[in-house]
């Protein structure tokens, strides 16, 4: 005879209070209840995060990006190991969205962030599996929250896909570093001149043994190439340094920008500012997915659309009247 096996219910309220404690069981049940596309555990979800709200907020948040190859997981792992030895409880999250594409996951970070995989003052989460780049960073953000109401309080956001991602993270965090390799090149890497704009500090990695000289000469073009763009603060203006995350070289120096850049930019308010501007941009992000989410995913009106989006492609039916017939389905 076979046994049935009753999950256990979901209690809300036990669940905080876990989280409040620190309990990471209870912290990674929560995250799995943001990823889920249930709406009886998204309703939970929301009021998890809502309830916690008081306890988020008090971390500092750093978006880290770079192209494939330039040591992204080493450097973090290095780092998140030396904010650990210093008392900081660390949290690295990730977006990723490709994904989407390939069904798999950056499950990976956990073996090859060796030292922060078995650190008890550190914790990792991939991104979601599936879903939208949107929708794998809204679920980044509430992680986020509930992240910071456990106590951690250095949250790491990596990108992992190129283009899109970069924006996406720089939006969400307090700070966003942009890791490089040596030997720029004229083409700077194939870095977009977008990512330099929105980048608060780039940093040259690797420059240890044979290629500390390569590493001086690409900060230098960088440093160039920074100079002739607007910064995106009057009170900040990007640096750029020599790292070796493997070596673990010049990372405390790295990190003391971070910092620096954090009480410069509270001491003028933009800390702040940037944070509420933040948070306004989510809700509405948020609003336009749920709206979307409730166009598609109503069976009535799923068929006519797709109908209309052939139109269009074919030319049969201007953009317009299909935005209209639409809206009018919507009741807009």
């Amino acid at each position: 005879m076979t046994q049935t096996v009753s999950r256990r219910p979901l209690d809300p309220i036990a669940l905080a209070d876990g989280i409040r404690s620190g309990n990471r069981a209870s912290l990674a049940r929560a995250i799995t209840l943001v990823e889920s596309r249930k709406a009886d555990h998204r309703a939970i979800a929301r009021q998890l995060v809502q309830d916690l709200l008081p306890l988020t907020g008090k971390a500092l948040r750093v978006g880290i990006t770079g192209v494939p190859g330039v040591g992204k997981s080493t450097t973090i792992d290095q780092l998140g190991s030396n904010l650990t030895a210093q008392g900081h409880k660390v949290a690295v999250l990730a977006v990723d969205p490709s994904s989407t594409r390939t069904g798999g996951s950056i499950l990976g970070d956990k073996t090859r962030m060796a030292q922060l995989a078995v650190d008890s003052n550190a914790f990792i989460r991939p991104s979601p599996s599936a879903g939208t780049l949107g929708g794998v960073a809204a679920k980044t953000r509430e992680t986020m929250l509930l992240c910071e109401a456990a106590g951690f309080d250095v949250i790491l956001v990596e990108t992992v896909g190129i283009g899109q991602s970069e924006t996406t993270v720089a939006d969400m965090v307090d700070f966003f570093l942009v890791l490089m390799l040596p030997g720029a090149g004229d083409e700077l890497q194939g870095i977009k001149k977008g990512v330099l704009e929105i980048a608060d500090m780039i940093a040259v990695n690797k420059a240890d043994g044979e290629g500390a000289l390569r590493a001086r000469a690409a900060a230098s073009d960088y440093r160039a190439a920074l100079h002739i763009l607007a910064p995106r603060s009057l009170t900040w203006s990007p640096p750029v340094v020599t790292i070796s995350g493997l070596a673990n070289e010049g990372l405390q120096e790295m990190w003391a920008q971070v910092e620096l850049h954090r009480d410069k930019m509270s001491a003028t308010g933009e800390f702040q500012k940037r944070r509420a501007d933040q948070q306004v941009a989510w809700m509405w992000d948020l609003l336009q997915q749920r709206m979307m989410e409730a166009l598609t995913g109503n069976a009535s009106t799923a068929g006519r659309l797709k109908q209309l989006e052939a139109q269009v492609r074919n030319g049969d039916t201007a953009v317009s009247v299909a935005v209209e017939e639409i809206a009018s389905i919507i009741g807009v």
